[in-house]
């Protein structure tokens, strides 16, 4: 069992993809139409399980949410 101070918290890139993605009203299919990504890469970014993705895919994800890289990462 993980000690409490083990515990992950989310990246930060989780929860901005979160945010901005709910604030665009936009489903994680919709995001994945938008990027060309696959819906298994969006949603292991959002739940925190891809931490640090690839540059460009977090450009895809930035453009998709008319968002800079930076306010992805920031």
């Amino acid at each position: 069992m993980k000690k409490e101070s083990e515990k992950k918290e989310p990246s930060k890139i989780a929860e901005n993809l979160r945010k901005f993605r709910a604030q665009k009203k936009l489903s994680k299919s919709k995001l994945v139409t938008a990027t060309g990504l696959d819906y298994h890469t969006i949603a292991k970014i959002e739940n925190g399980r891809t931490p640090d993705p690839r540059v460009h895919t977090m450009v895809k994800i930035a453009l998709a949410l008319e968002k800079s890289v930076e306010d992805l990462v920031n």
